[in-house]
């Protein structure tokens, strides 16, 4: 029957912005790679304002000028995500903290948690900045540092690499 697809899912504040975003461009990346339906993206938010809504029109805007799209329903994370997934990549500390809160013990759980900033070089922001109540140059940064951390998480999946900070 073949290997279970790798699962990744990436996690901020309302599921919106970043994380979305995330799910688009790794999508993308994949898909770049041949590797399109080999591995199931997703994203959520640690909060549930925006539950069932689309992605934030301003980031939806500064990805396609980019060439990606943006899709899907916000929805809150929850503890199944947490067997379900192998890799849940947090978009700030703030998400991280959250996830790892309401996280189900090691034991009962598949998901590795991780930072998006490791995933990044050196001297990049710890921290994916939330866009939402900036302006256009703040949704450009969000997609510059979700660019270089998704083809990185595209090579630790494919067994190439990816992790910048160890």
């Amino acid at each position: 029957m073949g290997r279970m697809p790798k699962r990744v899912l990436f996690v901020c504040l309302g599921n919106i912005c970043r994380s979305p975003t995330g799910e688009g461009l790794l999508r993308h990346v994949l898909a770049e790679r041949g590797l399109d339906g080999q591995v199931e993206v997703d994203s959520a938010g640690t909060g549930a304002w925006h539950v069932g809504e689309g992605p934030d029109a301003r980031m939806t805007r500064a990805a396609a000028g980019r060439g990606y799209r943006l899709a899907g329903a916000a929805r809150q994370v929850t503890a199944e995500d947490f067997r379900r997934f192998d890799l849940i990549v947090a978009m700030d500390h703030r998400n991280l903290a959250d996830l790892e809160a309401i996280a189900p013990p090691p034991a009962d759980r598949r998901a590795e948690l991780r930072l998006f900033s490791h995933f990044l070089p050196p001297g990049s922001p710890a921290d994916v900045p939330d866009p939402y109540y900036g302006g256009d140059a703040g949704f450009e940064r969000v997609i510059d540092l979700v660019e270089e951390g998704c083809e990185a998480i595209a090579g630790h999946l494919v067994g190439d690499g990816g992790d910048s900070r160890s």
